[in-house]
């Protein structure tokens, strides 16, 4: 169940429900999903569902993650990016196969150090985490050509968006009941919008634990 084969058939289902950008899926088949997953789960790791990975957190479904990543691109290559909410680290693991530089960023110090050891095998020299709330970005690093959030706000979080760069897309679940992708770009006349798939994520929420 975590072999290349199986992550193979992963990447044929996602393809099959429409996620085109080759990158993306190679990034898929290239990743083990499962070193990301508690032992217990680990033969449910390919299969497209949300998985529980302590801390009252989850791993996004395989499409979701696809699907968000794939809209951050836009077909470009990704360059300077910031994560919100590291949880387990494999999407963090993704886009440091697919962007120059990634910036993780994750509120719960004991997920994030669990996040540090699943991600220590990849040798990942691109990828960067911290422990910060996330609610506020990271200033000291911005601005950045991707931001994509891996919890629900409320609204679109003013904060993030001031640290966008020009011409910089963002993708954040949106909703507080009923959520929906909702993918950003900063223009030379302010930001657009566009919303995507209905999703369910956890809440966002600010400070440090």
């Amino acid at each position: 169940m975590t072999s290349q084969r199986t992550r193979d058939r992963m990447v044929a289902r996602l393809r099959g429900k429409g996620i085109r950008d080759e990158a993306v899926l190679a990034a898929m088949a290239a990743i083990p999903r499962h070193i990301f997953i508690e032992e217990a789960l680990a033969s449910r790791a390919y299969e497209d569902t949300a998985l529980p990975i302590g801390f009252e957190q989850t791993i996004s479904q395989p499409f979701v993650v696809a699907r968000m990543v794939e809209a951050l691109r836009g077909e470009a290559r990704l360059g300077h990016v910031l994560e919100i909410g590291t949880g387990c680290g494999y999407q963090a693991a993704l886009l440091a196969r697919l962007a120059t530089e990634v910036y993780s960023v994750e509120r719960i110090a004991g997920l994030l150090e669990k996040a540090r050891g699943n991600l220590r095998s990849l040798r990942l020299s691109n990828l960067r985490l911290v422990h910060a709330d996330g609610t506020r970005g990271l200033p000291e690093a911005a601005p950045f050509d991707g931001i994509i959030v891996a919890a629900a706000a409320p609204g679109v979080p003013g904060a993030l968006l001031q640290q966008l760069a020009p011409g910089g897309r963002m993708i954040v679940p949106v909703g507080s009941g009923d959520q929906a992708l909702c993918l950003i770009e900063r223009t030379p006349s302010g930001f657009t919008e566009k919303w995507l798939d209905a999703v369910r994520f956890v809440p966002l929420r600010g400070g440090k634990q």
